[in-house]
């Protein structure tokens, strides 16, 4: 979703930005971006958030609750943890309406607060912005000696300077990927593959290999290419917002027409796209009058454009390419305080805010998802807390209709599987609803171990006098304790008389 400024108090634009992504030269090219660190009080709460987030996804694999993990996703024994809560296939349609309520609370979350989640929570914004770029920055220097230093030719401190920058980069996504592949096999599993002898993990380190040439391959070259081209989300969020939606937003109304405002006694000129940041920020200014003041507040020093790291110009209005990270706004309030103007001219507001100077409301629209996003919560948490404790499974031993046994007697072979769902042993016992069926294990089955799964076999017998159609329709009461957790319902086959 683009907005375009109201031709009466626009300034002239030029809709190059258009037809051409922020990160493509004039022949179709990729340009480089070179976004200049920031610092504020939105930048500092990123950082903080950032530091949280991190700490938590790196502690997650192994932060263990009474002997089990806090996550876990291994999808290949088909096993996943959540917040300590085990989750089997058996318990798909769980994840199915967890995944309908997630998709839900996205998008109420970007009708009210637009795309706000790539810029302080995505995985990838923060590992780009806050390790990689400021590593980045440690070793090649701010955004002006990283342009000059690629520039520049192939000189030792160059080598040392870009062999340095990309192992430590190789080094992170190794760490990355290690904590990526503990959350899949486990923290024991994953300490198994590391300390052993390599010839025994091939298939673990290959993989460990591969997760980390991705990574380092995202966060060395890929960059905004994965927030502007490869993620769904920033296209999905073009059909989400609307004119109520909060956003990083340019003040067209406040800022416009732009010019660089000149020291008093000077008069006041407007410059154009050609006004330097540098010129414009550390030159000494000092307020005129009010009646020498240019209408706009907007000096043109296209701060907002060198620290937005997908390389847009916020002030076009609204653009795919936005991942409201607030990096302009930081940018744009430091101006504002050195030239004593109000701060805000780039702000968290919505379209309609700029135009009517009205603050946000709650519209029907967010209402409506916000009803919807309440009831499936519910009945979500319904289904968990009602889950029962054990998922029992019986099935008729495949290829086999029934054995007549001495005495008049016929049985019928099943097969049984049993998740204990808890982190204790539970007790088991089984009831038939005729009184005169009986049921008899291979092996004998009293408990079930915390969190596996149990297989067996058994038969059920009836007398032949009792049986009186072909398929007799037989109950199992599955009893843990004196509770009975489950009911299952199968079919006995027999002779009919």
């Amino acid at each position: 979703m683009t907005t375009q400024l109201p031709p009466a108090q626009a300034a002239p634009v030029d809709d190059y930005f258009r037809s051409h992504l922020p990160n493509q030269n004039e022949n179709g090219k990729r340009k480089w971006l070179y976004p200049k660190a920031t610092s504020g009080r939105f930048t500092r709460w990123r950082t903080v958030m950032a530091v949280g987030l991190l700490v938590a996804l790196f502690a997650g694999p192994f932060v263990w609750v009474d002997g089990h993990p806090l996550f876990l996703f291994n999808v290949l024994e088909r096993r996943f943890i959540f917040f300590g809560v085990t989750f089997w296939p058996q318990d798909f349609y769980l994840v199915a309406i967890g995944l309908v309520t997630f998709v839900v609370f996205v998008s109420l979350f970007t009708v009210v607060f637009g795309r706000v989640f790539c810029g302080w929570a995505c995985p990838q914004t923060i590992f780009m912005e806050m390790v990689f770029r400021k590593i980045e920055g440690w070793i090649e220097g701010d955004y002006k000696a990283r342009q000059r230093l690629d520039a520049g030719p192939w000189t030792t401190e160059k080598v040392l300077k870009k062999t340095a920058k990309h192992t430590v980069f190789f080094l992170i996504s190794f760490a990355i990927s290690n904590t990526f592949l503990a959350y899949i096999i486990g923290r024991d599993n994953w300490l198994k593959l590391i300390t052993d002898s390599p010839s025994e993990h091939v298939v673990g380190l290959f993989a460990m290999l591969v997760f980390t040439g991705v990574f380092y391959g995202v966060f060395a070259y890929l960059r905004e290419i994965v927030c502007t081209t490869i993620c769904p989300y920033g296209r999905l969020q073009s059909v989400m917002l609307d004119k109520n939606s909060l956003i990083v937003a340019y003040d067209y109304i406040r800022g416009e027409p732009r010019g660089k405002k000149q020291r008093a006694g000077q008069g006041e000129t407007s410059t154009g796209a050609g006004a330097s940041a540098t010129n414009s920020v550390s030159s000494a200014f000092h307020p005129l009058p009010i009646a020498a003041q240019p209408k706009g507040d907007c000096v043109d020093c296209k701060l907002c454009v060198h620290v937005c790291p997908t390389g847009i110009d916020i002030r076009n209005g609204t653009q795919m390419e936005c991942i409201n990270c607030t990096a302009c706004m930081d940018a744009c309030d430091d101006v504002m305080l050195k030239i004593d103007r109000p701060l805000g001219l780039i702000r968290m507001d919505s379209q309609k805010g700029i135009e009517t100077r009205q603050p946000f409301r709650f519209t029907t629209r967010i209402g409506a998802y916000t009803a919807v996003l309440v009831a499936l919560l519910a009945v979500l948490g319904y289904l968990l807390v009602s889950r029962p404790p054990l998922d029992v499974t019986v099935l008729r031993a495949p290829g086999q209709l029934f054995q007549r046994e001495a005495n008049g007697i016929v049985s019928n072979l099943y097969s049984i599987e049993i998740i204990n769902k808890t982190y204790q042993p539970m007790p088991v016992q089984f009831r038939l609803n005729n009184p005169d069926a009986r049921l008899r294990f291979v092996q004998p089955l009293t408990e079930t171990k915390p969190g596996e799964l149990t297989k067996t076999m058994f038969f059920i017998t009836l007398p032949q006098k009792d049986i009186h159609q072909d398929n007799t329709r037989l109950t199992i009461d599955i009893i843990s304790g004196n509770t009975v957790v489950d009911q299952i319902e199968t079919n006995f086959l027999g002779p009919v008389k």
